[in-house]
């Protein structure tokens, strides 16, 4: 049983931390030191979390986290109003700081969530991800994230892009988030070595030489490891932005229908014969809090909106000013456990995340 204490703590530790990372809207003290009595007798014991913006604890994931007996402490930050970018967050203390690098975003839309888990705030956080909003911002402060496959959980989103997903400090953590949201939830094995392709980009997108180099090298070592068979050849894509956004719309027209079609016939036979992609989570390292200028943090995420496969982001390595760097996983629609596995066994060969 998880010691009651840690929810103490993690609600001292936010006091403490927040004024300087401003990952948090709104803390729920009171609240949650009063759910843990009758928490602790539960499967997660009391265990703290938090959830993604204001609306967050009102998600079908939280309902079931605190069914399960976790304890949500607190909303935190997500894009605040007056950008058409989404890739930070305003939290009640302020603009969200990258915790590696205060001067850099920390990713969104789910920012908050992952900077609280990558300070160690909490071990979980929950988030959607409609574009890359749960992958990108852990790829950028090296934790782990996971989009489950669209549909499998609850979404508000109409258009059917955004999916429910946890940022945990590893795989091995985020699998308390699937036992407790996911009917039926049952471990699957990683069946090593994994077949796997590696993609730098997708056959369309430009990626930024030095983390296009740290995937790379994490390609190479687990390769080295025995967890990972590459296969020859990859899996290239249509440039699926201006589908999504075509999408998120509501207005598809028939070109941009027909490649949304074409890239899930690709995807299809690609993953016929393998089990797992592998890519850079973005094509471009944290940008400054002055926004990312012309350039689409999303290239290499959004397309499994689209396409709806699950997909999970896993620290890499830093690139050598010091920015985290993910790996983007991604698997059969439906696999969220095997892909759970294959993140947990990606992890064990390539270690902590240390700068």
């Amino acid at each position: 049983m998880t010691d009651p204490r840690s929810v103490a703590e993690a609600l001292d530790a936010v006091e403490r931390e927040d004024p300087r990372l401003r990952a948090f809207i709104d803390v729920w003290r009171d609240e949650a030191l009063a759910r843990v009595p009758g928490a602790a007798r539960l499967p997660l014991a009391g265990l703290p979390f938090a959830v993604k913006g204001p609306a967050g604890i009102r998600s079908y994931a939280a309902r079931r986290l605190i069914a399960a007996g976790g304890v949500p402490v607190g909303a935190t930050s997500v894009p605040g109003p007056g950008t058409h970018w989404k890739t930070w967050g305003l939290g009640a203390h302020g603009r969200t700081v990258n915790p590696w690098r205060p001067d850099r975003t920390p990713g969104g839309s789910s920012a908050g969530p992952a900077v609280a888990v990558a300070a160690d705030l909490v071990g979980l956080a929950t988030g959607s991800d409609g574009a890359g909003s749960v992958r990108i911002p852990a790829a950028w402060c090296g934790v782990f994230g996971l989009k489950t496959t669209n549909g499998l959980l609850p979404s508000p989103d109409r258009s059917g892009l955004a999916s429910a997903g946890v940022l945990a400090r590893s795989a091995a953590e985020a699998e308390s988030y699937l036992r407790c949201v996911l009917d039926g939830y049952a471990p699957a094995p990683a069946g090593l070595p994994l077949r796997a392709a590696h993609s730098p980009g997708l056959g369309y997108a430009d990626v930024d030489p030095e983390v296009a180099a740290v995937v790379r090298g994490a390609v190479r070592r687990l390769t080295a490891a025995g967890v990972v068979r590459l296969v020859d050849g990859g899996c290239e894509l249509l440039d699926p932005g201006a589908a999504w956004q075509a999408v998120r719309s509501g207005e598809v027209p028939r070109s941009l229908a027909e490649l949304r079609r074409e890239n899930d016939r690709r995807l299809d036979a690609f993953f016929a014969d393998t089990p797992l992609l592998l890519t850079p989570v973005t094509p471009n390292r944290p940008h400054g809090h002055d926004g990312p200028g012309g350039l689409y943090s999303t290239a290499l995420t959004w397309a499994f909106n689209l396409s709806g496969h699950p997909a999970a982001s896993v620290p890499a390595g830093f690139t050598p000013d010091g920015c985290p760097v993910g790996l983007q996983l991604v698997a059969r629609r439906g696999a969220d456990a095997a892909l759970l596995a294959m993140a947990r066994a990606v992890e064990d060969a390539l270690g902590p995340l240390r700068p």
